[in-house]
């Protein structure tokens, strides 16, 4: 079960920060490494004392680890733990107060809302089955703030009947339930009564978003689409699904929005992994 949290938090940091895949393996290398440790000591999962980090941590020296992956192994730890003790897996943080570099948080990349509309407005006229998915899945995490792997989730039966909200299961996601303007609402309603019905499918697939094949579209291949539609909409700054939730959570608190609302719409455990769109929404109004 100790693999399986850490492929978990491995989740958590590509929905929350679109991290490079070999970052992400770093990341897992090193907390199976420690996860290697805690097995061979007399503890059996991740409720441990911090003499036993401490431990890992002169094991690395007697093994001579460059100070810098020290540090990067460390880092690893304490945010592993930060998430556990964040969604109470854990009693106790053995990490408070070891020293060491915290996980470098890399900002959110956030595209301009003219940028958005350009993007959006490649979508905006869909003439066949795979534009019209396209269109409702641009417009959907725009305006949801969704997590990638949260949209390419969903079922038809999250979607209400009448395209205003969509219901979030616990078991793929913070359940909750998210808002939909109605642009996402439209581009959903054509998408499903028109367009799904002549994509290829499986007569039992239950995802909204099909491929080709007919089954459900994955995170690699949205992330083609989007970047597919970056590239026609002449955006110079990089741009990855993620930067659309990303972008929707400043653009709201620029407006009428407050951190609260938000934490709540994306589905955050703590108001301090939503802090950081409130500096960036500032930091847009007075760039104005």
């Amino acid at each position: 079960m100790m693999d399986v949290t850490i492929d978990e938090f491995v989740r958590h940091l590509d929905d929350e920060r679109g991290l490079a895949a070999n970052t992400l393996a770093a990341y897992r290398s090193d907390l199976l490494q420690f996860e290697e440790f805690v097995r061979g000591s007399r503890y059996q999962g991740w409720d441990v004392p911090p003499k036993l980090v401490r431990e890992f941590m002169s094991d690395l020296v007697n093994r001579e680890y460059r100070q810098a992956s020290q540090a990067r192994k460390l880092a690893a730890v304490k945010a592993l733990y930060k998430y556990l003790k964040t969604n109470n897996k854990v009693v106790n943080d053995p990490t408070t107060g070891l020293g060491g570099s915290p996980v470098a948080k890399r900002r959110p990349q956030v595209i301009s809302t003219s940028d958005v509309e350009r993007l959006l407005e490649q979508a905006a006229d869909p003439s066949t089955p795979e534009e019209m998915r396209d269109r409702a899945m641009l417009e959907t995490l725009y305006a949801t703030g969704l997590r990638v792997s949260e949209l390419v989730a969903l079922d038809l039966e999250a979607i209400d009947a009448g395209f205003q909200r969509i219901s979030l299961d616990k078991s793929t996601s913070r359940s909750r339930t998210v808002p939909l303007n109605e642009r996402a609402g439209e581009a959903l309603r054509v998408y499903i009564d028109d367009g799904r019905t002549k994509l290829p499918r499986q007569t039992d697939e239950p995802a909204v978003f099909l491929n080709h094949r007919g089954k459900r579209l994955t995170r690699q291949g949205f992330w083609l689409i989007v970047k597919a539609y970056a590239s026609r909409a002449r955006i110079e700054k990089p741009i990855t699904p993620h930067t659309l939730r990303h972008s929707f959570a400043t653009h709201r608190l620029q407006g009428e929005g407050n951190v609260r609302e938000i934490q709540e719409l994306l589905g955050h455990a703590s108001s301090s992994s939503t802090k950081v769109y409130e500096e960036l929404a500032r930091e847009a109004r007075e760039a104005v």
